[in-house]
Parts: C-alpha cells; sequence; structure tokens
C-alpha cells in the first residue's frame, strides 16, 4: 500500500510539472501571437483591398443573376442527339460554321420556331445557342467538328429558346 501511495505522490509530482510546462508553453505562444498582431495591419489593408475588388466583382454579377433568373421559368424542355455528318460534305474550311447552321435549323424544325416570325424580328421566338455548345462544336477546329452532339432545348416563357449541352 505505501508503494502504491508513494506512486500516486510521484504521478501527481509529473502531472504538476507538465500542466506547468503546458502554461509556459501558452505564455510563449501568447507572446508570438503579439508579434504576429503588429505584423497584421499592414496584411489587413492589402485584404481590405482586396476585399473591395472582390464585392465589385460581384456586383457586376449580381446584374446579371436576375437576367438569368428570369429566363429560367421553363416551359418545355427536351433532349436531343443532333446529327452533324452532312457537315462533313462541306470544304474543310466550312464544316464547323455548317455545323452550327445544321443545329439550327434541327432545333427550328423540332421545336416548331414559326420561320416567318424570326424574319420580322419583332416579337419573334428566339433562338441562343449557348457558349458551350460553340465551344464543343469548334473545340477541334473548323475542319473537324463532331458528327454528333447531345443537347437540351430549353424554351422559356418569352418564346426563346436556348440550345444548351445535355449532361452526361
Amino acid at each position: 500500500m505505501e508503494e502504491t501511495a508513494e506512486e500516486l505522490e510521484e504521478s501527481e509530482e509529473i502531472e504538476e510539472a507538465t500542466e506547468e510546462e503546458t502554461e509556459a508553453d501558452k505564455e510563449e505562444e501568447t507572446v508570438e501571437i503579439a508579434e504576429e498582431k503588429e505584423e497584421i495591419p499592414v496584411e489587413e489593408e492589402l485584404t481590405e483591398e482586396a476585399v473591395e475588388e472582390v464585392e465589385e466583382i460581384e456586383e457586376k454579377k449580381e446584374v446579371k443573376k436576375p437576367k438569368k433568373k428570369e429566363m429560367e421559368e421553363i416551359v418545355e424542355e427536351k433532349i436531343y442527339t443532333i446529327p452533324l455528318g452532312r457537315a462533313w460534305i462541306s470544304p474543310r474550311k466550312k464544316r464547323a460554321p455548317r455545323a452550327i447552321r445544321l443545329i439550327k435549323s434541327f432545333i427550328q424544325r423540332h421545336m416548331k420556331i414559326k420561320i416567318e416570325a424570326e424574319k420580322m424580328e419583332e416579337e419573334a421566338e428566339r433562338l441562343v445557342i449557348s457558349n458551350e455548345v460553340n465551344e464543343k462544336i469548334w473545340n477541334r477546329g473548323i475542319e473537324k467538328p463532331p458528327r454528333k452532339i447531345r443537347v437540351r432545348a430549353v424554351k422559356d416563357k418569352e418564346g426563346v429558346i436556348t440550345v444548351y449541352l445535355a449532361e452526361g
């Protein structure tokens, strides 16, 4: 029993020593933190400028967001696989532009866009090809458009048909 009591006392002394060491470590950390705080004002000025720039960029993006929200009201949505093999009949330097024309004519036929109304351009249903579809067609250059492309055609309540690249 006495040995166990002695062992307990030794363990308590060890614990007290470790507690003192941790307190000393904490004091050193606070000194280091205080030194870092002296450097912070220079960094804060840089970060404040960066934050202001980010806020300006976000404000510009917010102006564009309401337009997208208005166009999100979908009336009709269809997914098509458009064959573009006929673009390869054209001369090499005219294939990608012809592929774009093929996409437009395909969507006009299948989404039933009135061609006469499109010529008038007043309150007409419009066709918009998204940038991602355009990039997919032009990815390998003017001479080698894809043989087929999978797209998602979305018609909003204003009659504007937008063609997006289908996921997956």
